[in-house]
């Protein structure tokens, strides 16, 4: 899926945004990294008695000191949006025969809607991204290399990258499992986001203001009679 299909900026303005492009649930850098995120459930920590605490403490610890790769935590919040759920509602009220029903749908739409509008509702995701920097062949002027050959030899991360994908998707991979195994130790119920989730998520990132989801199907080659994906 290329980046412009999930962002809607000028060339300008995309310049400034790492993504190359998202595929087989990975997110590839232009630098030819990668990510796959992780979306986490919550705990109500407050609500934990002493000794539950302390173990969610204790197996928190034994996560991080097992892991031996950086990883970033990435918290979502995002303003509650209930028109969809008001939309409902207000067909549930066309559809009633019994007056009196419609009278209190109609009722409590009027304060829900009232009620979101004076208070800050919020919705909040909680992911961890996991990332991948595949090696890469670096040598600069003024080495060794450089002063036998006369030239610089250099490939580029995002080369290799492509060259080596499913190597370094399978790399990712292994990172992942040890990720969502801690997770899951700590008491965390966890999911990895494949393409398409992948692909919303960046849509409504970099689109806030957009109420819909971007469409993920391709078309297929010239002179293909294989039906769409």
């Amino acid at each position: 899926m290329d980046l412009r299909d999930i962002i809607k900026i000028s060339n300008t303005t995309q310049d400034f945004v790492p993504i190359k492009e998202i595929r087989n649930g990975v997110a590839v850098l232009k630098d030819g990294s990668l990510r796959s995120l992780i979306m986490v459930s919550s705990i109500n920590f407050g609500l934990k008695d002493d000794n539950e605490r302390a173990a969610i403490i204790s197996e928190f610890q034994n996560f991080l000191n097992s892991i031996d790769f950086s990883l970033q935590i990435f918290i979502q919040s995002r303003r509650l949006d209930i028109r969809p759920y008001l939309a409902i509602l207000e067909q549930k009220r066309i559809e009633q025969t019994n007056e009196l029903l419609k009278v209190q749908i109609k009722e409590y739409i009027e304060f829900i809607r009232f009620f979101t509008d004076t208070h800050n509702v919020m919705t909040k995701n909680f992911f961890v991204v996991v990332p991948y920097i595949p090696p890469i062949l670096n040598v600069k002027s003024g080495g060794v290399f450089s002063g036998l050959f006369g030239k610089k030899t250099t490939a580029s991360a995002a080369e290799t990258a492509n060259n080596n994908f499913e190597e370094n998707v399978a790399q990712l991979n292994q990172r992942v499992n040890v990720v969502r195994g801690g997770l899951s130790r700590v008491g965390l119920r966890n999911e990895s986001l494949e393409t398409e989730e992948l692909i919303e998520l960046y849509f409504k990132i970099f689109n806030p203001g957009e109420t819909g989801t971007p469409t993920t199907e391709e078309a297929p080659p010239a002179n293909s009679n294989q039906p769409r994906n």
